[in-house]
């Protein structure tokens, strides 16, 4: 558009980049969508990403960043009720004197809100452009975009964003770039459980509303036993190992590898794997820019409804069954029935699945 095109144009001298977008992790894999289109329209320039600590497996190997920047918030937070104020103070100063050492032409603030604002504007970048900023973050911004929450394609805030900004998105996904040592990892797992072919499960998030019920992930892994006899993999992280073990008491199918795997050996096993069922969460959108057959379970939440459209992936299916309250976000009113989650049954995932994989297209 022809904002779009000024925007361009009052950046063509632009040499170094900031790119902030410090969690959460499926927001991060569907942010890189903007890395290579920034990438060629700034062959010359420094790109970094902003990434909260712990995350940076997400993006080190991208060999189109040159930098990524980990932000230390977790140990803030301590040092904050540690009411180890001095001590805070010094660790603040000293990043944002780090980061300002990099000069930045351009700070782009994907989160939008007011913590990705502040560190935007402590860069000291003279252009700062936020993605719906909120939060108060918008005053720290020297320019604002909108976001259309109507829009149904995967990545969909990321994808405006590089229009609004004249900037042709990638022609795909963009998957979390592995290391030779990540290809390794899922040969020898593959020895280790003597199976070529492999399903994963990723049940987990950090909102209850998201979540399907353990019941159901039971009765789904025995139905998929029974027909495709493959094992299944329990993906999550170190705060999920209990329940993905208990999820895979007394069936021995069941792989709980929750909190066993790094980041990065976690994308490589969604890479070659034959199927991904999971909720709205990272490990799921992970499958979706592999490429692999994936199932994404929506109640709460559903940011890309139409599949084909959506994701771009003919091998993606949603399911969803929408209600007068959905998709309620982080303000669920069903007193924790989870009335749209229980509405999916594991039979229909279990058609869901069979038609897919006979049709991976």
């Amino acid at each position: 558009d022809s904002g779009g095109r000024l925007l361009t144009r009052q950046m063509s001298e632009i040499k170094s980049i900031l790119i902030i977008r410090s969690s959460a992790m499926g927001d991060i894999v569907m942010a890189s969508v903007v890395i290579e289109p920034l990438r060629r329209h700034y062959p010359r320039a420094k790109i970094v990403w902003l990434v909260q600590q712990g995350l940076e497996d997400l993006l080190d190997q991208n060999p189109l960043l040159d930098e990524v920047i980990s932000w230390p918030k977790n140990r803030w937070k301590a040092l904050w009720r540690a009411k180890k104020w001095w001590l805070l103070w010094q660790e603040m100063r000293q990043f944002k004197q780090d980061l300002r050492q990099f000069h930045f032409d351009l700070a782009l603030d994907l989160q939008g809100l007011l913590k990705s604002g502040v560190l935007a504007w402590w860069s000291r970048a003279p252009q700062r452009i936020g993605l719906g900023s909120r939060e108060g973050s918008q005053f720290l911004m020297t320019r604002v975009l909108k976001k259309n929450h109507a829009d149904p394609r995967f990545a969909s805030e990321y994808l405006q964003f590089l229009q609004t900004m004249g900037l042709q998105p990638g022609a795909s996904h963009a998957p979390i770039v592995l290391s030779t040592a990540d290809e390794k990892f899922v040969i020898q797992l593959k020895t280790q459980i003597k199976k070529d072919h492999y399903l994963i499960f990723c049940p987990f998030t950090t909102r209850p509303q998201k979540h399907w019920f353990p019941e159901m992930w039971r009765s789904l892994a025995q139905l998929l036993h029974q027909n495709l006899g493959k094992p299944i993999l329990i993906l999550g992280g170190t705060a999920d190992l209990n329940q993905a073990q208990m999820l895979s008491q007394q069936q021995d199918y069941l792989l709980p590898l929750a909190g066993q795997t790094q980041l990065r050996q976690a994308a490589a096993l969604i890479k070659y794997a034959d199927l991904v069922i999971g909720v709205d969460t990272g490990l799921t959108h992970m499958g979706i820019t592999y490429g692999t057959p994936t199932i994404a379970l929506f109640g709460s939440t559903c940011p890309y409804l139409d599949a084909d459209l959506g994701t771009g992936r003919a091998n993606v299916r949603i399911i969803y069954h929408r209600l007068n309250c959905s998709p309620c976000q982080r303000k669920p009113t069903c007193h924790g029935a989870f009335h749209c989650m229980r509405a999916i049954s594991p039979e229909e995932v279990l058609k869901t699945a069979m038609t897919l994989l006979s049709h991976p297209a």
